[in-house]
């Protein structure tokens, strides 16, 4: 037994199992770290959107940053719509998930001369190809009150998206707020409202495909698990660290039983 244990093949064998064990268990303790944050994400997602309805200008200014902490409260703005600067986002889908198409985003103009970047929501590329601006729906005229979700400003940093420039008339791949002040005459709050509603409420043919709310859609199983499948993972590793004895064990009965008949 010993003689087996002491040779080249089995040493190395053996300190690779070693080796192994706590880096499963390191990968369970970070996938479970994971999950802990995934959970605190959720839950301060969940508060912000049970949040009451403050102003927007009360949790963003011109030139700030709108802090993570306060993504996704219900905010409200008051004003009139600005259709010369409105333009779409690029490559965004639908609430399936399913189709690509545009964001439409209309500056509002608040009575004290600040704007904030409204997002109507998902609009049909139709038979748009390349360059061209796809068809829109109708900006409505007047005073209006429109409430939605506040969002910080995109940036490549937070979303993953490229951002190469260079991109066709009113046409852009993030919403940013420090962006679209060079195009504003009016000083922009920073981030911008995703819009939930309005008083009065948008006739249907001003009405984009709104951006669904980030709990819909979820399904049972990934509640289980805060949404993710962080918790599944940590325990995958942690069960594969605990079988590793077990497998260095079968095998050595295994390479003894092979010695005994040779």
């Amino acid at each position: 037994m010993f003689r087996i244990l002491l040779t080249r093949r089995w040493v190395a064998l053996t300190l690779v199992f070693l080796a192994l064990i706590p880096a499963m268990i390191w990968l369970g303790q970070w996938q479970y770290h994971r999950y802990q944050q995934t959970n605190r994400n959720n839950a301060m997602t969940n508060a912000n959107l049970d949040a009451a309805a403050v102003p927007m200008e009360s949790l963003s200014k011109p030139g700030a940053t709108v802090p993570l902490s306060e993504m996704y409260r219900t905010v409200t703005a008051h004003g009139h719509f600005d259709p010369a600067h409105q333009f779409v986002v690029r490559h965004r889908t639908d609430a399936s998930g399913d189709n690509i198409g545009f964001y439409l985003v209309t500056p509002l103009i608040q009575d004290d001369g600040k704007a904030v970047l409204v997002n109507r929501g998902w609009i049909t590329p139709g038979n748009t190809m390349g360059a061209q601006f796809p068809a829109v729906p109708s900006t409505p005229t007047g005073e209006i009150t429109v409430t939605g979700r506040l969002r910080p400003d995109e940036t490549t940093a937070l979303t993953g998206i490229r951002n190469p420039g260079g991109m066709p008339d009113r046409q852009f791949m993030l919403i940013n707020s420090g962006e679209q002040q060079k195009r504003l005459g009016e000083p922009l709050l920073a981030g911008y409202l995703e819009l939930t509603g309005s008083s009065p409420a948008l006739p249907s043919s001003a009405q984009a495909e709104q951006v669904p709310n980030p709990n819909d859609n979820q399904s049972d199983s990934m509640a289980v698990v805060g949404k993710g499948v962080h918790l599944p993972y940590a325990i995958q590793w942690w069960v594969f660290a605990a079988l590793i004895p077990v497998a260095w064990w079968f095998l050595f009965r295994r390479e003894i039983k092979l010695a005994r008949k040779a």
